[in-house]
């Protein structure tokens, strides 16, 4: 079967690879050869109910064999060891990881020794980082030169606090990775159209951003409402980082616009599966 994406352009930073499992994958990381990476749907696992079908949530009313299940067909699809990825522990924040190999397996097979972790960066082949999302913005990080990849969670908070510059900075400092030399990807999560805040949140991005204000932020439908653009602001915030704007992707596909596929917080609620995002560096 065919997924139809609802895509905002008709550019195709981000495809699909059909299937029993499928997922999206950006070209541009796909190129390297360095990497296996890619993003869920909602399709090809083994959960029921709200949770239906490829839920990676582990802490959830989920039954945790059908979870452990899901990663295992995913990872037999995408192409990495399901025994060595490392998940993240989510809590809105710019905390950044190291991950290291004794880390493979933490947060599915082995309990978590770290807390409040939004971001994962390695050097190490052979291990995947996990990073979970519902609407919040997916940022993948792939350095050719030194052998290093990031993957960074970014909501509004990450964003407003830019996420995507602090683990540019940490790859720097720990692997000494060139922003220049850095291949870059913004995953699908909800777009401007969909993205309604509130005052607060509006002006917490006009504060921090004031030079593309206009920009990123407009009026709502609502009195007292706007719309947020996630994927412009962090577009902004890699390009000012030093990322190339070849070496940058930008999603055209929204979780809201897509939740018959996608799981979408705005549309479902908590009471839902989450989607994955997945980055490892290939043992060659």
């Amino acid at each position: 079967m065919k997924l139809d994406w609802n895509r905002k352009t008709e550019a195709l930073p981000i495809a699909c690879k059909e299937g029993d499992v499928p997922y999206l994958y950006f070209p541009l990381l796909e190129e390297t050869g360095l990497v296996a990476h890619g993003f869920s749907t909602k399709l090809g696992g083994v959960s029921e109910g709200c949770y239906a079908t490829m839920n990676l949530r582990v802490n959830s009313e989920d039954e945790r064999a059908n979870v452990v299940e899901n990663y295992r067909r995913i990872g037999v699809t995408m192409g990495f060891d399901v025994e060595k990825v490392v998940l993240s522990d989510q809590t809105h924040t710019t905390n950044i990881r190291v991950v290291t190999e004794a880390d493979a397996g933490k947060g599915l097979f082995v309990p978590k020794d770290y807390t409040d972790i939004d971001g994962l960066i390695t050097n190490v082949p052979g291990l995947t980082l996990v990073t979970f999302y519902a609407d919040c913005v997916p940022l993948y990080f792939v350095d050719p030169v030194h052998g290093a990849i990031g993957l960074s969670h970014s909501g509004w908070r990450g964003t407003v606090h830019q996420m995507g510059a602090c683990t540019i900075a940490k790859m720097q400092e720990i692997f000494g990775s060139e922003p220049a030399d850095l291949l870059v990807c913004i995953g699908p999560s909800i777009c401007q159209d969909c993205y309604e805040v509130s005052e607060d949140v509006a002006e917490a991005f006009q504060s921090a951003f004031p030079q593309w204000k206009d920009e990123i932020v407009k009026p709502g439908a609502r009195e007292g409402k706007y719309q947020l653009d996630l994927w412009k602001t962090n577009e902004r915030i890699l390009l000012e980082a030093g990322i190339r704007p070849e070496h940058l992707a930008v999603t055209n596909i929204c979780t809201k616009c897509n939740s018959d596929l996608l799981y979408s917080h705005r549309v479902m609620g908590s009471q839902r599966g989450n989607l994955a995002a997945f980055l490892g560096l290939r043992n060659v």
